[in-house]
């Protein structure tokens, strides 16, 4: 052994990028399993790497005493100065053991073992390393393409992109040069998994960081991201600087930012949104180039019956209600769109049921105009309503007390049976 042995030792941190010390250490390891199974498990074998000359010295510790009852761990003080001249009772004694006594088998197992190691410090290397880039954006160079997943080639590492993450109708050969956004990096037997993705929100937002220097600045902040990849996409912005308007910041001169973004995406298209704190005002910029005739907002179910013109119901829903799929994304409210038309004859109807039901209402005994109009706020649409309601349900109404709720019900289901059913018309 010699220097050969330092030069490849040093290749291989190099190759693998690791530290001298650590491979060093796992080759004398290595060599010391293999010399404990050559001599029956000894435990009293030391190995070491002379760092200069790229010797290994391999050598049997037993200690120095008077009388020997174990050979294999002790030794005669006048075998001991045998190796030793300064030897003493009670010292240890290294006895060399010659490397080439080991034989091909042993050598074999200790390479066996420092490859092993290496590979495992190598993929251990790397996880510490992506682990902390989730969310990154990388490129890389096509490998493979294997039943349709794609194993992209990252320079110390491969990633892996499932056809899940892949933008629809995109087509990637072995070679080709491919972005994508670190999704995760987990651990496996075969090493580190680091799955990408170029059809997650995240891979347009960090697009957009890398295209406006304004978004990377912080001068402009992404407020959310609705997609469907490879298709179309909306983007909320907004500006903590007054003078700088995001949209057209994004957008960029006659489309120079946006168009860049649009070509690595398969040309999806993006529309670029102003938000804003007020969620009506958000709805109706996310729902844009529709204009929007008026809105009706149900807080508690977060829902929003959208009002726009008959010949704009189209454009605002857009092709199998991406439009409105996408806006309902963004905004985080669930969203009705209504052409005019139908929103003024639907609004007649509820007028006209309005008034039948506080009419009827109107008509028992003990009900006034105002608690009939209650009793309609109430949800009760008319006496078959009323008649299936429970005192406790009509107690929670203003002014209206149990014997007052008891006496309600009675009439209600009083007035029902006086009323003939539609069958009972025809039979007529």
């Amino acid at each position: 052994m010699n220097y050969d042995i330092l030069e490849a030792l040093g290749q291989i941190t190099k190759d693998k990028n690791l530290d001298l010390n650590y491979v060093i250490e796992t080759l004398e390891s290595g060599l010391l399993q293999a010399a404990k199974k050559k001599l029956g498990g000894a435990e009293n074998v030391a190995v070491k790497l002379d760092r200069k000359t790229g010797e290994i010295k391999m050598s049997l510790i037993k200690k120095v005493v008077k009388k020997v009852e174990d050979p294999k761990i002790e030794i005669s003080l006048a075998g001991a100065r045998e190796i030793a001249e300064e030897a003493e009772i009670g010292g240890e004694v290294q006895i060399p053991l010659p490397f080439e006594d080991f034989g091909r088998n042993a050598i074999a197992m200790a390479k066996q073992i420092l490859i092993q190691r290496i590979q495992e410090a190598a993929r251990d290397k790397v996880f510490e390393e992506y682990k902390d880039r989730v969310g990154e954006i990388v490129s890389g160079a096509v490998q493979q393409v294997d039943k349709g997943n794609i194993i992209v080639n990252l320079g110390k590492a491969e990633g892996f992109m499932p056809a899940k993450e892949q933008i629809p109708n995109e087509k990637f050969r072995q070679g080709n040069r491919i972005r994508a956004f670190i999704l995760t990096v987990e651990k496996s037997s075969k090493g580190p998994q680091i799955i990408l993705s170029r059809t997650h929100p995240a891979f347009l937002r960090r697009l957009f960081e890398l295209e406006v220097p304004e978004i990377f600045e912080k001068i402009i902040e992404i407020k959310g991201v609705a997609r469907e990849p490879g298709e179309r996409a909306k983007v909320a912005v907004t500006s903590v600087d007054s003078r700088i308007d995001p949209v057209g910041a994004c957008v960029g001169i006659r489309g120079s930012r946006v168009q860049g973004i649009v070509r690595e995406l398969n040309n999806e298209r993006i529309d670029v949104i102003q938000w804003s704190a007020d969620p009506e005002t958000f709805v109706s910029q996310s729902l844009a180039p529709a204009k929007i005739l008026h809105i009706d907002t149900n807080q508690e179910d977060k829902t929003m019956d959208v009002v726009v013109q008959d010949d704009k119901l189209s454009l605002a829903i857009g092709k199998a209600g991406q439009n409105a799929r996408l806006a309902s994304k963004l905004t985080g409210w669930k969203i009705n769109i209504i052409s005019e038309t139908d929103y003024k004859q639907d609004k007649k109807k509820r007028q006209e049921e309005a008034e039948t039901a506080v009419s009827e209402f109107s008509q028992l005994s003990g009900v006034g105009e105002k608690l009939a109009e209650k009793l309609k706020e109430a949800g009760y649409n008319s006496l078959a309503d009323l008649a299936e309601a429970s005192t406790e349900d009509l107690t929670q109404i203003e002014g209206i007390g149990e014997k007052k709720a008891a006496k309600l019900i009675e009439q209600a289901k009083a007035s029902q049976a006086e009323t003939p059913t539609a069958e009972e018309v025809e039979e007529e």
